[in-house]
Order: structure tokens, then sequence, then C-alpha cells
């Protein structure tokens, strides 16, 4: 009897696992590196599986064990080996001079609370990054506020595994001034014996050329360019800041 999806790993799937429209930019900043690629808030694999495939040596780190059980078991469905490290991203300590990309994909440095904790972040990617490799850190375009009672409100994101339904439902995002407070009502359809969960994620506010300045002060990394991720009608844009160290 096969073993039954962890809900953790099912909304990370039903809310990122269909997002597409960065995985050439990853591709390419991974071709360009001079040596292995760091995944970043790795999750489930949606960009170490992509990038793995494809002949990359990947390291996926998370913070989340359950989601990187998922990407291990997913690794193995393809063939295709990656090493994944529970860790906390603003101290990991993976050696130093091994990796030639560093990847913080979607906005997963906004989750840090503050800039002491990106500061952090950005000492210990200079210590695992090779001397002259990239940090390469996407960034939400601005999140504009709204709530349930306005019209146009975001379609759910929705999914059905093994036979199951589920939806996350955007209810508001609110402006909590440093801080963007996504809120979402997730719902098992057709099952009573799940509770439905109110999930809230706050993103933290940066803007490009401020998390660059952070990012010199820090650990001395050298801004090398911006690189963007067009919106779609599901999904916000996002801008990619290109750090050199």
């Amino acid at each position: 009897m096969s073993r039954p999806v962890p809900l953790g790993v099912i909304w990370h799937d039903i809310e990122c696992g269909n997002y597409l429209e960065d995985l050439p930019l990853w591709r390419d900043l991974a071709a360009e590196a001079d040596g292995p690629v760091l995944d970043v808030g790795a999750g489930a694999g949606r960009v170490a599986l992509d990038l793995a495939v494809r002949g990359f040596d990947v390291v996926g780190l998370d913070i989340d064990a359950e989601l990187l059980e998922a990407l291990s078991a997913r690794a193995k469905q393809f063939d295709v080996t990656i090493e994944t490290v529970v860790a906390d991203a603003r101290t990991f300590d993976l050696g130093t001079d091994r990796f030639g990309l560093v990847a913080v994909p979607m906005q997963t440095l906004q989750l840090l609370p503050d800039a002491a904790a990106r500061a952090e972040f950005f000492v210990a990617a200079r210590r695992a990054l090779r001397p002259g490799g990239h940090v390469a850190i996407a960034l939400a375009d601005a999140l504009d506020s709204f709530d349930g009672e306005t019209d146009g409100l975001p379609e759910p994101d929705v999914g059905e595994i093994a036979g199951v339904q589920y939806a996350s439902l955007p209810l508001a995002v609110v402006d909590e001034g440093d801080y963007a407070a996504i809120h979402r009502l997730r719902k098992v359809i057709g099952d009573d014996s799940v509770p439905e969960e109110h999930d809230v994620i706050r993103l933290a506010r940066v803007d490009p050329v401020g998390l660059a300045d952070e990012a010199e002060a820090a650990a001395g990394f050298e801004a090398a360019e911006l690189r963007r991720i067009p919106a779609t009608d599901v999904y916000v844009g996002s801008t990619v800041v290109v750090l050199r160290g």
C-alpha cells in the first residue's frame, strides 16, 4: 500500500507546483554557472528536479524535512540524484567554495523577517559560493492589497491527487507596512473530515536595489544584473537580482 501524501506536500504542490514561467531562467543561470547549484527553499523539488533531469548537479536546501522527503522520492522516480539538506537559509553551512550558483526562486528570501536575517543568509551564501559565482534571488513584484469583498478575486489554485480534490482560495493581501500578508483558505473538496485551514504567509517588502545594497554590506557581493520573470493571469511577476561573489 502506497504511503499517503502528507497534506503539507499537497498544499505546496497545489500552490507552487504548477508555476513554470521561471524555469527557463534557472536553467540559463545553471548553464552559466561554474559548479553545482544550491536550490534554497527547494521544497518538493519544483526547480531542483527540473535542473537535475537536464544533467545539472543540484543540492536542495529547505527547512521543511517533509517537503525534502517528497523531493527525494521524486528524484528516484526520475532516476536522478539530488542531495537534500534540512537547514535554515540563515545559518546553513555546506562547506566553502562549493557552488557556482545559489538560486533562491519564487519569494523564498522574502519569507525571512528582516534585513538582519537576510544579512545572515548573505554570509552563509558567500561562504558556500565559489569565487566569481552568483547568487540569484527572485523578488515578487509589488503585491496590491485586496480582500474577499472586492470584485476580481484571483482564481483559486486547484488540483486532484489520488482522486481527492483540493482548492486553495486567495482571500486577501493585507498591507502590513514592511510586509504583505497573503491569506488563503485551504479546502479538501467533498471531505468534511479534513477541516478547512486558514493559511497566512508574510512576505517582506524588498526592492531589488535595496537588496543588492544589503548583500554588499553584509558579505561583499556585487550587483551583476537584474532579470525579469513576467506576470501571468495566475502569478505575479518577479525581478531576479543576480549578485556576483
